[in-house]
């Protein structure tokens, strides 16, 4: 019998437990018509699921992704995080997308207790129940940031992580992983530590694992990533990342983060290629800029590059919010890195996962 053809016994959706498929599929029916659309198709006989990428640095495209693979992911993130049966998770991403479909998979395959809420960006405001696991996004884990002592372990994808809030993280008894991944690779294949990093050695073991050792001294946004196991990594003519696991894509990953290679197993993130700014021939990562910015700035914000006559390209700043002075002095940038404009607008074009359209909300401003 396939794997996908049925479910662990130990799984509970919203205290709920089920004899059989059609019963889940009965009771999502009532609870969610989009939980129940997924659940069918997971427990119909095609080999694959139909998956929407969130369109943040393109246009959104459907692709196929094997059930097989989503089942070796759930395993993989099951082993590497600890999570065995019986565990109590929290899904507050939607389920249109790949973390959220991943999130409901790994409860089905694992034997999780899992509840749903709507996916809110502070889906913690009405909560008072505790969890082992959660996923979240950035604005997610912000918003959260007072009750989350509720949760022991938590991934956080989809965006940037500032230093602003990394700093909030450091004393939270929770666990915050950072993850790299994307659709076609069904969520992460490498994570990396951002609290809690003496934690892992001050459990009482007699030795400290590789992998423990490796998050426990790689910190922050400038911190490496380590991959999960049967993934191999290397770079192309751009210095972005190539990933190759058969696990989890039938496809070589060649993918457009520009990154400097630690190990066979580890990796820094730089950015991103084609977000790359040349300004005068000098090539901009906004991401390194952002890192530096986030340490000054309250609020929501990105650097981008607008066309100039004199240097091609034009560093500028967008914020978030009402105007507020800035004294950009203090992120200690190099003089090539300081914004020549600052924007502001009201509201960032999102998506519906809650990662800022770049390029959407520059068109409120030059449009």
């Amino acid at each position: 019998m396939l794997k996908h053809t049925t479910f662990h016994k130990s799984f509970r959706l919203n205290n709920n437990s089920f004899d059989a498929i059609d019963d889940l599929l009965a009771y999502a029916l009532h609870f969610s018509p989009e939980i129940h659309y997924f659940l069918e198709d997971w427990f119909s006989e095609k080999e694959f699921v139909v998956v929407k990428t969130s369109g943040s640095t393109g246009a959104p495209k459907l692709i196929q992704l094997q059930k097989k693979q989503m089942h070796y992911s759930a395993l993989a993130t099951g082993d590497f995080f600890q999570l065995k049966e019986k565990k109590t998770a929290l899904l507050c991403l939607p389920i249109t997308y790949i973390a959220g479909k991943m999130m409901f998979v790994r409860a089905l395959t694992l034997g999780w207790h899992l509840d749903v809420v709507n996916a809110s960006s502070n889906p913690l405001k009405e909560n008072s129940k505790a969890y082992d696991f959660t996923a979240m996004v950035p604005l997610q884990l912000e918003n959260s940031i007072d009750k989350l002592d509720l949760i022991k372990k938590l991934i956080v994808g989809g965006g940037f992580v500032s230093n602003r809030l990394q700093e909030k993280l450091q004393p939270l008894a929770t666990e915050v992983y950072c993850t790299y991944g994307m659709t076609e690779t069904i969520t992460h294949i490498a994570v990396k530590k951002l609290n809690r990093f003496s934690s892992l050695s001050a459990s009482g073991k007699k030795s400290v694992s590789r992998k423990e050792l490796v998050l426990s001294t790689n910190a922050g946004n400038n911190g490496f990533y380590e991959t999960l196991p049967n993934t191999t990594i290397y770079k192309d003519e751009r210095n972005c990342l190539v990933i190759e696991n058969s696990k989890v894509s039938n496809e070589v990953v060649f993918t457009n983060d520009v990154v400097a290679l630690v190990s066979d197993t580890q990796f820094q993130w730089l950015g991103r290629f084609d977000n790359v700014i040349n300004s005068g021939g000098i090539k901009l990562h906004p991401e390194s800029i952002e890192d530096k910015l986030s340490k000054i700035i309250v609020q929501r914000f990105f650097v981008a590059g607008i066309p100039d006559e004199k240097l091609g390209e034009k560093l500028i700043l967008i914020i978030e919010g009402v105007k507020i002075p800035i004294d950009i002095q203090k992120a200690n940038l190099s003089r090539f890195e300081i914004p020549k404009e600052i924007y502001f607008v009201d509201n960032f074009i999102e998506t519906a996962t809650k990662k800022i359209q770049r390029k959407k909300t520059l068109d409120l401003i030059f449009i």
